[in-house]
């Protein structure tokens, strides 16, 4: 497997704040919780769920991976996200009438041959926008526009079914059957998005209505229901979220190519919850550095960096890439929407067999 490079470089995500009420003071819960051990339900070597939790509630709300396709932003923006988790990738072509017949482009999928700049998948640091309007920093599906004739029709692989198959112990196997392709143009109706779908072949187009919601980071559709889904919780509600996840890696030259990740783990800095990782210099030193981590040290991090500003505080960083096991020198800062600091190491990859698709980890808050 080629090395990843994270690019934690500086950068300014401009994304718009969910609602316009996101300058109230933000409901707290009754209680927050302090903490302990939690075990995600990632559901084993398929990984078939995404998991959101939500460390002041100690709770987490999972949901099928393949069970949705396009996530439709609620802020000021309009902005829409492919399901990442399932492989999808999508190619703007130049007409605007989805009644004309599309043929299949192998090219537009996730692979060594996908490179990133090519635009093909939504950023895995979660950019909705680049200012520079860069390829592969933002969403594969270009802003909304409110001038119809704007917003081009897409050519769109989406993806594979959760797996099925049983790998080899300490290994993955999360693709399933392949899902085909769909043409799809997205439109505005108001302050509304109307998505236009069709098969490749077909000459007719459905449309679905989404409303914004600003409970909520994104609405979600999935295209085989016909419907809007349920799959992340109020905005409020979720901290971090187990998954696999489309994300970039190096090639030699240092071009960067699309590539499946399992075990990812992201943050929801949409809601401003904000991850900083702490590495200790030698193994047998993490135990003595985690239980001595405090409120006072955790104040000091700047959580206004704007190397911060992304959902892969965590990533891929919590395990070893080459030999199946944690990373056994870091441990995790976590600041949440409302202000609350955790800190959060994770104690187990797979079961004591070696079955993937099982993590452990702990927390505590800071106070």
């Amino acid at each position: 497997m080629k090395k990843r490079i994270l690019l934690l470089s500086l950068f300014s995500l401009a994304i718009a704040a969910c609602s316009k009420d996101d300058d109230k003071p933000v409901e707290q819960p009754e209680s927050v919780s302090e903490g302990g051990v939690f075990k995600p339900s990632v559901g084993g070597p398929n990984e078939p769920n995404q998991v959101f939790v939500d460390l002041s509630a100690k709770s987490e709300t999972t949901v099928k991976r393949d069970s949705w396709d396009f996530g439709f932003y609620c802020g000021d923006d309009f902005r829409v996200i492919l399901n990442s988790t399932v492989k999808m990738a999508a190619k703007q072509l130049e007409t605007t009438n989805i009644d004309e017949v599309q043929a299949e482009d192998p090219s537009v999928s996730v692979g060594f041959n996908t490179f990133a700049n090519l635009g093909y998948v939504d950023s895995p640091w979660g950019e909705l926008k680049s200012a520079q309007n860069t390829k592969g920093r933002q969403t594969a599906i270009a802003e909304v526009s409110a001038t119809e004739a704007d917003n081009k029709v897409y050519l769109v692989n989406m993806g594979f079914a959760v797996g099925t198959t049983t790998p080899e112990k300490g290994g993955t196997a999360l693709d399933g059957e392949a899902r085909g392709f769909k043409k799809v143009r997205i439109t505005r109706s108001g302050n509304d998005y109307v998505i236009h779908y069709a098969n490749l072949n077909e000459t007719t187009a459905k449309s679905i209505t989404v409303k914004k919601n600003p409970a909520y980071n994104f609405v979600f559709v999935s295209l085989n229901q016909e419907k809007i889904v349920n799959v992340q919780p109020e905005k409020t509600k979720w901290d971090i979220s187990f998954t696999g996840l489309t994300n970039y890696t190096a090639m030699r030259g240092g071009d960067q190519i699309t590539y499946y990740f399992a075990d990812m783990v992201t943050n929801n800095f949409y809601n401003g919850v904000k991850v900083k990782k702490v590495t200790v210099d030698k193994a047998e030193k993490l135990d003595t550095e985690y239980a001595a981590y405090d409120k006072a040290k955790a104040s000091q991090v700047n959580f206004d960096d704007p190397s911060l500003n992304h959902q892969l505080g965590i990533g891929a960083s919590w395990r070893s890439t080459y030999d199946r096991k944690l990373a056994d020198t870091i441990f995790y800062i976590i600041k949440d929407g409302s202000g609350n600091l955790y800190k959060l190491r994770f104690l187990a990859l797979s079961k004591e067999d070696g079955e993937r698709g099982y993590p452990v980890f702990e927390y505590a808050l800071l106070k």
